[in-house]
Protein backbone atom coordinates (compact mmCIF):
# COMPACT_ATOMS: atom_id res chain seq x y z
CA UNK A 1 0.00 0.00 0.00
CA UNK A 2 1.22 3.40 -1.04
CA UNK A 3 1.68 5.63 2.04
CA UNK A 4 2.31 9.05 0.52
CA UNK A 5 0.60 10.89 -2.47
CA UNK A 6 2.83 11.87 -5.16
CA UNK A 7 2.06 12.34 -8.77
CA UNK A 8 2.25 9.08 -11.63
CA UNK A 9 3.88 11.35 -14.06
CA UNK A 10 6.99 12.02 -11.82
CA UNK A 11 6.94 8.75 -10.51
CA UNK A 12 6.96 7.29 -13.57
CA UNK A 13 9.27 9.97 -14.19
CA UNK A 14 12.03 8.56 -11.99
CA UNK A 15 11.25 5.35 -12.58
CA UNK A 16 12.14 5.49 -16.80
CA UNK A 17 15.41 7.23 -15.59
CA UNK A 18 16.40 4.07 -13.97
CA UNK A 19 15.80 2.24 -17.54
CA UNK A 20 17.24 4.64 -19.52
CA UNK A 21 20.53 4.00 -17.48
CA UNK A 22 19.97 0.44 -17.69
CA UNK A 23 19.01 0.58 -21.33
CA UNK A 24 21.73 2.67 -22.03
CA UNK A 25 24.57 0.28 -21.11
CA UNK A 26 22.65 -2.78 -22.09
CA UNK A 27 22.54 -1.85 -25.35
CA UNK A 28 25.44 0.29 -25.74
CA UNK A 29 27.64 -2.26 -24.83
CA UNK A 30 26.68 -4.33 -27.75
CA UNK A 31 27.00 -1.38 -29.88
CA UNK A 32 30.96 -0.88 -29.08
CA UNK A 33 31.83 -4.63 -29.20
CA UNK A 34 34.30 -4.07 -32.28
CA UNK A 35 35.87 -0.88 -30.32
CA UNK A 36 36.63 -2.53 -27.29
CA UNK A 37 37.28 -5.87 -29.36
CA UNK A 38 40.43 -3.83 -30.91
CA UNK A 39 41.16 -2.01 -27.41
CA UNK A 40 41.83 -5.44 -25.49
CA UNK A 41 43.43 -7.27 -28.81
CA UNK A 42 40.26 -10.27 -28.96
CA UNK A 43 38.32 -11.41 -31.51
CA UNK A 44 34.99 -9.54 -31.72
CA UNK A 45 32.85 -12.80 -31.36
CA UNK A 46 35.21 -13.23 -27.71
CA UNK A 47 34.20 -9.40 -26.73
CA UNK A 48 30.54 -11.02 -27.75
CA UNK A 49 31.41 -12.27 -24.09
CA UNK A 50 31.59 -9.12 -22.20
CA UNK A 51 27.19 -9.28 -23.57
CA UNK A 52 26.87 -12.47 -22.33
CA UNK A 53 28.84 -12.03 -19.01
CA UNK A 54 26.69 -9.31 -18.22
CA UNK A 55 23.12 -11.11 -19.53
CA UNK A 56 24.60 -13.74 -17.06
CA UNK A 57 24.33 -11.38 -14.15
CA UNK A 58 21.10 -10.24 -14.85
CA UNK A 59 19.79 -14.21 -15.09
CA UNK A 60 21.20 -14.72 -11.16
CA UNK A 61 20.62 -11.38 -9.94
CA UNK A 62 17.21 -10.88 -10.80
CA UNK A 63 15.38 -13.85 -9.13
CA UNK A 64 18.18 -13.87 -5.87
CA UNK A 65 17.48 -10.47 -4.97
CA UNK A 66 13.60 -10.91 -5.80
CA UNK A 67 13.38 -13.83 -3.05
CA UNK A 68 15.98 -12.45 -0.59
CA UNK A 69 14.61 -8.59 -0.55
CA UNK A 70 10.65 -9.54 -0.14
CA UNK A 71 10.57 -8.10 2.79
CA UNK A 72 12.05 -4.95 1.89
CA UNK A 73 10.42 -1.84 1.04
CA UNK A 74 10.16 -1.32 -2.63
CA UNK A 75 11.23 2.55 -2.75
CA UNK A 76 14.81 1.56 -0.60
CA UNK A 77 15.18 -1.47 -2.65
CA UNK A 78 14.82 0.67 -6.09
CA UNK A 79 17.45 2.74 -4.71
CA UNK A 80 20.13 0.13 -3.68
CA UNK A 81 19.28 -1.62 -6.77
CA UNK A 82 20.62 1.65 -8.42
CA UNK A 83 23.37 1.81 -6.52
CA UNK A 84 24.85 -1.12 -6.82
CA UNK A 85 24.51 -0.41 -10.56
CA UNK A 86 26.26 2.84 -10.83
CA UNK A 87 29.35 0.94 -9.27
CA UNK A 88 29.33 -2.54 -11.55
CA UNK A 89 29.47 0.49 -14.97
CA UNK A 90 31.62 2.91 -12.56
CA UNK A 91 34.35 -0.22 -12.19
CA UNK A 92 33.79 -1.03 -15.80
CA UNK A 93 35.07 1.85 -17.21
CA UNK A 94 38.15 1.16 -15.26
CA UNK A 95 38.46 -2.32 -16.31
CA UNK A 96 42.55 -3.10 -16.66
CA UNK A 97 41.87 -6.36 -18.97
CA UNK A 98 39.43 -8.35 -20.38
CA UNK A 99 38.61 -10.86 -17.69
CA UNK A 100 38.37 -8.18 -14.85
CA UNK A 101 35.67 -6.85 -17.59
CA UNK A 102 33.70 -9.87 -17.63
CA UNK A 103 33.82 -9.77 -13.87
CA UNK A 104 32.53 -6.33 -13.98
CA UNK A 105 29.61 -6.58 -16.48
CA UNK A 106 28.77 -9.50 -14.40
CA UNK A 107 28.35 -7.44 -11.07
CA UNK A 108 26.95 -4.31 -13.21
CA UNK A 109 24.01 -6.72 -14.36
CA UNK A 110 22.86 -8.09 -11.03
CA UNK A 111 20.40 -5.43 -10.16
CA UNK A 112 18.81 -5.19 -13.52
CA UNK A 113 15.86 -7.52 -13.34
CA UNK A 114 15.04 -7.27 -9.98
CA UNK A 115 15.11 -3.35 -10.65
CA UNK A 116 12.63 -3.66 -13.58
CA UNK A 117 10.58 -6.31 -11.93
CA UNK A 118 10.00 -4.14 -8.94
CA UNK A 119 9.38 -0.81 -11.19
CA UNK A 120 6.81 -2.38 -13.34
CA UNK A 121 4.68 -3.62 -9.75
CA UNK A 122 5.14 -0.03 -8.65
CA UNK A 123 3.97 1.82 -12.02
CA UNK A 124 1.15 -0.78 -12.17
CA UNK A 125 -0.30 -0.08 -9.04
CA UNK A 126 -0.52 3.81 -9.75
CA UNK A 127 -3.36 2.32 -12.45
CA UNK A 128 -6.35 0.91 -13.18
CA UNK A 129 -6.22 -2.25 -14.46
CA UNK A 130 -7.13 -1.97 -17.75
CA UNK A 131 -4.07 0.58 -17.90
CA UNK A 132 -1.10 -1.99 -16.37
CA UNK A 133 0.42 -2.57 -20.17
CA UNK A 134 0.45 0.81 -20.82
CA UNK A 135 1.93 1.67 -17.00
CA UNK A 136 4.84 -0.36 -17.62
CA UNK A 137 4.97 0.72 -21.17
CA UNK A 138 5.80 4.11 -19.78
CA UNK A 139 8.52 3.02 -17.49
CA UNK A 140 10.26 0.47 -20.04
CA UNK A 141 10.16 3.76 -22.33
CA UNK A 142 12.99 5.23 -20.62
CA UNK A 143 15.17 1.54 -21.79
CA UNK A 144 13.74 2.34 -25.62
CA UNK A 145 13.97 6.17 -25.37
CA UNK A 146 17.91 4.81 -24.47
CA UNK A 147 18.00 3.09 -27.59
CA UNK A 148 17.52 6.78 -29.89
CA UNK A 149 19.44 8.97 -27.56
CA UNK A 150 21.73 6.92 -25.34
CA UNK A 151 22.98 4.28 -26.88
CA UNK A 152 24.01 6.63 -30.02
CA UNK A 153 25.58 8.99 -27.58
CA UNK A 154 27.56 6.26 -25.92
CA UNK A 155 28.63 4.72 -29.09
CA UNK A 156 29.75 8.72 -30.15
CA UNK A 157 31.79 8.79 -26.75
CA UNK A 158 33.03 5.62 -27.66
CA UNK A 159 34.73 6.44 -30.99
CA UNK A 160 35.57 9.79 -29.64
CA UNK A 161 36.83 9.39 -26.19
CA UNK A 162 37.12 5.24 -25.78
CA UNK A 163 34.94 2.69 -25.40
CA UNK A 164 35.66 3.80 -21.09
CA UNK A 165 33.40 6.61 -21.53
CA UNK A 166 29.84 4.66 -22.54
CA UNK A 167 30.19 2.84 -19.34
CA UNK A 168 31.59 5.88 -16.99
CA UNK A 169 28.55 7.72 -18.33
CA UNK A 170 25.65 5.28 -17.44
CA UNK A 171 27.44 5.38 -13.72
CA UNK A 172 26.29 8.66 -13.85
CA UNK A 173 22.82 8.07 -14.87
CA UNK A 174 22.44 5.65 -12.06
CA UNK A 175 23.33 8.38 -9.85
CA UNK A 176 20.65 10.88 -10.92
CA UNK A 177 18.26 7.94 -11.16
CA UNK A 178 19.12 7.85 -7.25
CA UNK A 179 18.23 10.80 -6.51
CA UNK A 180 15.06 11.02 -8.67
CA UNK A 181 13.18 8.02 -6.77
CA UNK A 182 14.68 9.07 -3.41
CA UNK A 183 12.64 12.62 -4.47
CA UNK A 184 9.43 11.11 -6.14
CA UNK A 185 8.37 7.21 -5.80
CA UNK A 186 6.16 6.69 -3.21
CA UNK A 187 6.65 4.48 0.28
CA UNK A 188 5.29 1.10 -0.73
CA UNK A 189 5.74 -1.27 2.18
CA UNK A 190 6.31 -5.11 1.35
CA UNK A 191 3.23 -7.62 2.14
CA UNK A 192 3.36 -8.51 4.95
CA UNK A 193 2.91 -11.69 4.47
CA UNK A 194 5.96 -11.65 2.08
CA UNK A 195 8.69 -14.38 2.58
CA UNK A 196 11.13 -15.66 0.44
CA UNK A 197 9.26 -19.21 0.01
CA UNK A 198 5.90 -17.58 -0.99
CA UNK A 199 7.84 -15.79 -3.79
CA UNK A 200 9.78 -18.79 -4.86
CA UNK A 201 6.20 -20.02 -5.18
CA UNK A 202 5.92 -18.55 -8.59
CA UNK A 203 8.33 -21.27 -10.27
CA UNK A 204 6.02 -23.94 -9.44
CA UNK A 205 3.45 -22.36 -11.91
CA UNK A 206 3.56 -23.87 -15.55
CA UNK A 207 2.36 -20.97 -16.79
CA UNK A 208 4.86 -18.45 -15.45
CA UNK A 209 7.89 -20.43 -16.48
CA UNK A 210 6.51 -20.87 -20.05
CA UNK A 211 5.75 -17.02 -20.14
CA UNK A 212 9.45 -16.99 -19.01
CA UNK A 213 10.26 -19.46 -21.22
CA UNK A 214 8.93 -17.81 -24.48
CA UNK A 215 10.88 -14.98 -23.93
CA UNK A 216 14.33 -16.47 -23.36
CA UNK A 217 13.96 -18.14 -26.44
CA UNK A 218 11.43 -15.53 -28.79
CA UNK A 219 13.46 -12.60 -27.70
CA UNK A 220 17.02 -13.96 -28.40
CA UNK A 221 16.32 -13.23 -32.22
CA UNK A 222 16.44 -9.65 -31.75
CA UNK A 223 19.76 -9.56 -29.44
CA UNK A 224 21.31 -12.03 -32.20
CA UNK A 225 20.90 -9.36 -35.13
CA UNK A 226 21.83 -6.12 -32.74
CA UNK A 227 24.94 -7.69 -31.20
CA UNK A 228 26.28 -7.35 -34.52
CA UNK A 229 24.53 -4.89 -36.77
CA UNK A 230 27.47 -2.43 -36.03
CA UNK A 231 30.09 -5.20 -37.58
CA UNK A 232 27.59 -6.05 -40.32
CA UNK A 233 27.34 -2.01 -41.17
CA UNK A 234 30.94 -1.65 -41.19
CA UNK A 235 31.95 -5.25 -43.10
CA UNK A 236 29.06 -6.09 -45.34
CA UNK A 237 26.76 -2.97 -46.05
CA UNK A 238 30.19 -1.27 -46.45
CA UNK A 239 29.80 2.15 -44.82
CA UNK A 240 32.03 4.07 -41.98
CA UNK A 241 31.76 3.39 -38.39
CA UNK A 242 30.06 6.67 -38.33
CA UNK A 243 27.40 5.62 -39.58
CA UNK A 244 26.55 3.38 -36.51
CA UNK A 245 24.78 5.71 -34.53
CA UNK A 246 22.87 7.00 -36.50
CA UNK A 247 21.10 3.40 -37.08
CA UNK A 248 20.97 2.70 -33.85
CA UNK A 249 19.03 5.84 -33.21
CA UNK A 250 16.55 4.52 -35.84
CA UNK A 251 16.31 1.17 -34.09
CA UNK A 252 15.51 3.16 -30.66
CA UNK A 253 12.89 4.68 -32.99
CA UNK A 254 10.90 1.30 -33.89
CA UNK A 255 11.26 0.12 -30.37
CA UNK A 256 9.71 3.05 -28.58
CA UNK A 257 6.68 2.78 -31.18
CA UNK A 258 6.67 -0.40 -30.85
CA UNK A 259 6.67 -1.20 -27.15
CA UNK A 260 3.92 1.25 -26.59
CA UNK A 261 1.68 0.12 -29.85
CA UNK A 262 2.29 -3.77 -28.65
CA UNK A 263 1.45 -2.47 -24.74
CA UNK A 264 -1.55 -0.37 -25.97
CA UNK A 265 -3.09 -3.50 -27.87
CA UNK A 266 -1.77 -5.62 -24.85
CA UNK A 267 -4.22 -3.87 -22.77
CA UNK A 268 -7.32 -4.84 -25.35
CA UNK A 269 -6.06 -8.81 -26.35
CA UNK A 270 -3.04 -9.58 -24.63
CA UNK A 271 -2.42 -13.06 -26.59
CA UNK A 272 -2.92 -11.90 -29.92
CA UNK A 273 -0.53 -8.82 -29.29
CA UNK A 274 1.80 -11.59 -27.84
CA UNK A 275 1.46 -13.54 -31.06
CA UNK A 276 1.47 -10.49 -33.37
CA UNK A 277 4.77 -9.57 -32.03
CA UNK A 278 6.55 -12.54 -32.14
CA UNK A 279 5.28 -13.07 -35.65
CA UNK A 280 6.60 -9.95 -36.74
CA UNK A 281 10.01 -10.38 -35.16
CA UNK A 282 10.45 -13.62 -37.05
CA UNK A 283 9.56 -11.58 -40.14
CA UNK A 284 11.94 -8.78 -39.74
CA UNK A 285 14.80 -10.51 -39.04
CA UNK A 286 14.48 -12.96 -41.55
CA UNK A 287 14.64 -9.80 -43.69
CA UNK A 288 17.75 -8.22 -42.20
CA UNK A 289 19.93 -11.50 -44.25
CA UNK A 290 18.23 -10.37 -47.38
CA UNK A 291 18.82 -6.75 -47.01
CA UNK A 292 22.10 -5.70 -45.15
CA UNK A 293 23.45 -5.16 -47.73
CA UNK A 294 22.30 -1.91 -48.86
CA UNK A 295 22.49 1.18 -46.11
CA UNK A 296 19.07 2.55 -47.02
CA UNK A 297 17.04 -0.95 -46.71
CA UNK A 298 19.69 -1.92 -43.45
CA UNK A 299 17.85 1.24 -41.91
CA UNK A 300 13.94 0.28 -42.92
CA UNK A 301 14.65 -3.41 -41.62
CA UNK A 302 16.36 -1.88 -38.67
CA UNK A 303 13.51 -0.14 -37.54
CA UNK A 304 11.27 -2.66 -38.01
CA UNK A 305 13.31 -5.39 -35.95
CA UNK A 306 13.36 -2.35 -33.17
CA UNK A 307 9.21 -2.67 -33.13
CA UNK A 308 8.80 -6.16 -32.99
CA UNK A 309 10.76 -5.67 -29.57
CA UNK A 310 7.74 -4.38 -27.78
CA UNK A 311 6.59 -7.86 -26.92
CA UNK A 312 8.93 -7.47 -23.39
CA UNK A 313 6.22 -5.28 -21.74
CA UNK A 314 3.35 -7.56 -22.94
CA UNK A 315 4.97 -10.76 -21.73
CA UNK A 316 5.84 -8.50 -18.64
CA UNK A 317 2.18 -7.66 -17.58
CA UNK A 318 1.17 -11.52 -18.41
CA UNK A 319 3.78 -12.43 -16.10
CA UNK A 320 1.43 -10.33 -13.10
CA UNK A 321 -1.55 -12.15 -14.42
CA UNK A 322 -0.30 -15.63 -13.98
CA UNK A 323 2.21 -15.14 -10.89
CA UNK A 324 -0.76 -15.20 -7.94
CA UNK A 325 0.92 -13.71 -4.61
CA UNK A 326 5.06 -14.38 -6.02
CA UNK A 327 4.76 -10.89 -7.65
CA UNK A 328 8.12 -9.86 -7.39
CA UNK A 329 9.81 -12.92 -8.20
CA UNK A 330 7.82 -12.97 -11.50
CA UNK A 331 8.38 -9.93 -12.80
CA UNK A 332 11.93 -9.77 -12.11
CA UNK A 333 12.65 -13.33 -13.45
CA UNK A 334 11.17 -12.11 -16.59
CA UNK A 335 14.52 -10.01 -16.99
CA UNK A 336 16.16 -12.66 -16.15
CA UNK A 337 14.50 -14.75 -19.05
CA UNK A 338 15.00 -11.74 -21.55
CA UNK A 339 19.12 -11.84 -20.64
CA UNK A 340 18.63 -15.51 -20.71
CA UNK A 341 18.10 -14.06 -24.47
CA UNK A 342 20.60 -11.88 -24.54
CA UNK A 343 23.20 -14.45 -23.72
CA UNK A 344 21.68 -16.75 -26.41
CA UNK A 345 21.45 -15.07 -29.25
CA UNK A 346 24.66 -13.55 -29.52
CA UNK A 347 26.34 -17.08 -28.40
CA UNK A 348 24.29 -18.86 -31.23
CA UNK A 349 25.08 -15.63 -33.64
CA UNK A 350 28.62 -15.37 -32.72
CA UNK A 351 28.86 -19.87 -33.21
CA UNK A 352 27.59 -19.22 -37.04
CA UNK A 353 29.97 -16.19 -37.84
CA UNK A 354 33.25 -18.59 -36.92
CA UNK A 355 32.03 -20.96 -38.35
CA UNK A 356 32.44 -19.02 -42.04
CA UNK A 357 28.76 -18.45 -42.37
CA UNK A 358 28.89 -14.33 -42.48
CA UNK A 359 27.39 -11.79 -40.62
CA UNK A 360 24.27 -11.80 -42.19
CA UNK A 361 23.63 -15.34 -41.04
CA UNK A 362 22.36 -13.22 -37.65
CA UNK A 363 18.95 -12.75 -39.31
CA UNK A 364 18.06 -16.00 -40.40
CA UNK A 365 19.01 -17.70 -36.50
CA UNK A 366 17.05 -14.51 -34.74
CA UNK A 367 13.89 -15.47 -37.18
CA UNK A 368 14.04 -18.84 -36.36
CA UNK A 369 14.20 -17.80 -32.56
CA UNK A 370 11.51 -15.73 -32.62
CA UNK A 371 9.49 -18.70 -34.27
CA UNK A 372 10.67 -21.03 -31.25
CA UNK A 373 9.37 -18.47 -28.72
CA UNK A 374 5.77 -18.26 -30.54
CA UNK A 375 5.40 -22.09 -30.80
CA UNK A 376 6.45 -22.07 -27.15
CA UNK A 377 3.90 -19.55 -26.18
CA UNK A 378 1.03 -21.03 -28.69
CA UNK A 379 1.48 -24.10 -26.28
CA UNK A 380 1.43 -22.15 -23.06
CA UNK A 381 -2.35 -20.11 -23.88
CA UNK A 382 -3.41 -23.74 -24.99
CA UNK A 383 -2.18 -25.42 -21.95
CA UNK A 384 -4.21 -22.22 -19.87
CA UNK A 385 -7.23 -23.27 -21.54
CA UNK A 386 -7.19 -26.63 -20.96
CA UNK A 387 -6.54 -25.72 -17.31
CA UNK A 388 -9.69 -23.52 -17.36
CA UNK A 389 -11.72 -26.47 -18.76
CA UNK A 390 -10.75 -28.72 -16.50
CA UNK A 391 -11.40 -26.27 -13.34
CA UNK A 392 -14.65 -25.18 -14.80
CA UNK A 393 -15.58 -28.89 -14.99
CA UNK A 394 -14.17 -29.61 -11.44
Amino acid sequence: MTTRTTHPALVTLALAMGAFAIGTTEFAAMSLVPFFARDLHITEPQAGHAISAYALGVVVGAPVIAVLAAKIERRTLLIGLMALFAIGNGVSALAPSYPMLLVFRFLSGLPHGAYFGIAALVAASLVPDNKRAQSVAMVMSGLTVATIIGVPLANWLGQALGWRSGFAVVSVLALVTMALVALFAPRQPANANASPLRELGALRRPQVLLTLLTGAVGFGGLFCVYTYVASTMMEVTGVSEKWVPAVLAIFGIGMTAGNLFWAWMADRAQNRAAIGALLFSAVSLALFSVFAGNIWTLCVVVLLIGFGGGIGTVLQTRLMDVAGDAQALAAAAHHSAFNTANALGPWLGGMAISAGYGLTSTGWIGAALSLGGLLIFLFTISLHKQDGLRASVA
